[in-house]
């Protein structure tokens, strides 16, 4: 029997605000993480590298992605794994929600 176990709805975890990135951490161990994102319309974030593998699920909205100056474009329902240490950005062509997990690499 899981005592904490917990539900979410996961779109309604964050909302989206005008100009904005929101960000909701879910779990944060020294293993890896998981957070919420909620993207407003042509914001992103710039090139860099995290240090951990990451597993990014669209859950609104449409995502474009660079990883190591490949172009991708998700969509709802889309999932994509960046390995760690290469560089990658996102871009919001429309709004959009993600759940981004990453898991700490050896």
């Amino acid at each position: 029997m899981c005592e904490k176990a917990t539900i979410y709805e996961t779109e309604k975890l964050v909302e989206y605000q005008e100009g904005s990135v929101v960000s909701k951490e879910i779990i944060k161990k020294e293993t890896g993480t998981v957070t919420v994102f909620a993207f407003d319309k042509n914001e992103g974030l710039s090139e860099h590298t995290a240090p951990f593998d990451a597993m990014v699920q669209v859950i609104d909205g449409t995502l474009e992605l660079t990883i190591d100056g490949e172009l991708f474009t998700l969509t709802k329902g889309n999932m994509i794994i960046m390995p760690a240490n290469i560089p990658h950005a996102l871009h919001a062509k429309e709004r959009f929600k993600m759940v981004l997990t990453m898991i700490k690499s050896n």
